[in-house]
């Protein structure tokens, strides 16, 4: 007994084995990776007051956050963590961009995706939001070079049908408005033109009726202009 003892002293020394049970973080990790936000919660809030520099736990300690709807909170984790993120600065930046696009603030959203792509330009996932959230922003020609570096990064990508359809759509689209302004220019143009020569019509129509009443006033003046002798009888 005593030597089993002195063993598994050894390989805790060792291998950094907790002694005598789990710690927060161990415990709230394990939680969260078997998909219970709610267990999770009170180890990962204990772990990341415990060590706040621990960025894994406030990782997850977000995560389980927006799982459960309080993305305020996540938010707030999340930004408190991401100066000091380090090598995790792309996934703190793409979870505090997710939770920002949850809330309906895309151009939070935007802002951060686009922090993570900087951190790390090969985030796929990164892309693909940035585009979803261009496209909800209405800025649609900025969407399609983020949708086409998503498929290059995950070529096999299940979702490639949809967004090579919904890229189709959007050229569609601006093929469409560009034909649609050729039109109304043309229109526009010809209205011009329309315009241009009612003017001159009418501007002749004075002109001449001028020149008429010119005449008509020469005339007049003649006969007022009479030098006869007139008897009265």
């Amino acid at each position: 007994m005593v030597k089993k003892t002195l063993a598994f002293l050894v390989l805790g020394c060792i291998f950094g084995l907790p002694l005598f049970g789990q710690t927060s973080f161990a415990r709230g990790e394990e939680l969260f990776l078997q998909n219970k936000p709610q267990e999770a919660l009170v180890f990962l809030e204990a772990a990341a007051a415990e060590d706040p520099a621990n960025v894994t736990a406030a990782l997850y300690l977000g995560i389980a956050y927006q799982q459960l709807d309080r993305v305020d909170e996540a938010i707030a984790v999340f930004r408190k963590i991401l100066p000091r993120a380090g090598t995790k600065t792309a996934l703190i930046a793409y979870n505090l961009g997710n939770a920002y696009f949850s809330k309906g603030s895309a151009s939070f959203a935007e802002q951060y995706y686009t922090q993570a792509i900087e951190a790390d330009p090969a985030f796929a996932s990164a892309y693909l939001n940035r585009a979803n959230t261009r496209v909800r922003t209405g800025a649609l020609n900025d969407a399609i070079p983020d949708y086409e570096h998503f498929l290059s990064l995950e070529p096999t990508s299940p979702k490639r049908p949809e967004i090579e359809q919904l890229v189709g759509f959007i050229r569609a689209e601006f093929a469409a408005e560009e034909q649609r302004q050729i039109i109304a220019e043309a229109q526009a143009k010809a209205e011009a033109e329309r315009r241009r020569q009612l003017l001159e019509e009418v501007s002749a129509s004075l002109q001449a009726a001028a020149e008429e009443t010119k005449g008509l006033s020469a005339g007049t003046e003649d006969v007022l202009g009479y030098e006869g002798e007139f008897e009265l009888e």
